[in-house]
């Protein structure tokens, strides 16, 4: 009896996880089609004036940052498109938006697997690493600084909706701005980590609209959008 519980147990946690990695979302590039390293310097080292003028001003914002911000940091160490609906207005919510919802998923995966094999080329230290006064307000990441990941996905996301909704660019990239900022409040990137990602995001953006499924995927979410928000 107990074996066949167990047996049942391990197929059932089997079919689970094949039907989760069945549903993550695809990449519409990965590093083979683009590999940042290509394209964008190495960082600062770690005993460069830069790196430690970085580190003195992550301190200064570490002593100053309010709980107000430190919420905010909080709250955008989320990887989601949704983090823009203070933007995009109530009508801009996951449920009522499925394709919309569908084609950032992959875009969140792609910014991933680019970033990630850039991260670990570069491997530079995150900051507390370097310097043991900073106390970031989120778990700390082992993976490496630069570029930044969350900024990368920030401003690819603002690149994306601005696209689909043109009228909102300047506040879309605006809050892009902001989500980086709070990588810097949260104790977990250097400055030049986050104004790298602008780079990153760009070229992201361009290799990924080449793809036809992108465009399709595109396409159709973006009719999805403007109609939910009244938008002809």
């Amino acid at each position: 009896m107990r074996k066949s519980l167990v047996a049942l147990l391990l197929f059932t946690l089997g079919s689970t996880f094949a039907v989760q990695a069945a549903e993550e979302a695809k990449p519409f590039i990965t590093s083979q089609e683009l590999d940042l390293t290509q394209y964008l310097p190495a960082p600062p080292t770690d005993d460069s004036a830069q790196t430690k003028a970085e580190l003195k001003e992550l301190l200064e914002i570490q002593a100053t940052r309010t709980p107000e911000q430190e919420k905010a940091a909080i709250a955008d160490a989320e990887e989601n498109v949704w983090r823009f609906a203070n933007v995009m207005g109530p009508d801009f919510d996951a449920a009522k938006l499925p394709k919309t919802a569908a084609l950032f998923e992959r875009i969140v995966a792609t910014e991933d697997v680019v970033d990630d094999h850039a991260k670990k080329a570069f491997n530079r230290p995150r900051p507390y690493m370097l310097d043991e006064q900073i106390h970031p307000l989120l778990k700390k990441s082992k993976s490496g600084s630069w570029p930044s990941g969350h900024s990368t996905i920030g401003y690819l996301m603002a690149t994306v909706l601005g696209e689909m909704v043109p009228e909102k660019r300047n506040e879309l990239f605006t809050r892009a701005a902001g989500y980086a900022e709070n990588r810097l409040v949260a104790g977990f990137h250097y400055r030049s980590d986050t104004v790298m990602s602008r780079t990153g995001a760009a070229l992201i953006a361009q290799k990924m609209t080449e793809q036809p499924d992108f465009k399709t995927e595109f396409d159709a979410a973006k009719a999805e959008l403007r109609a939910q928000l009244g938008l002809k």
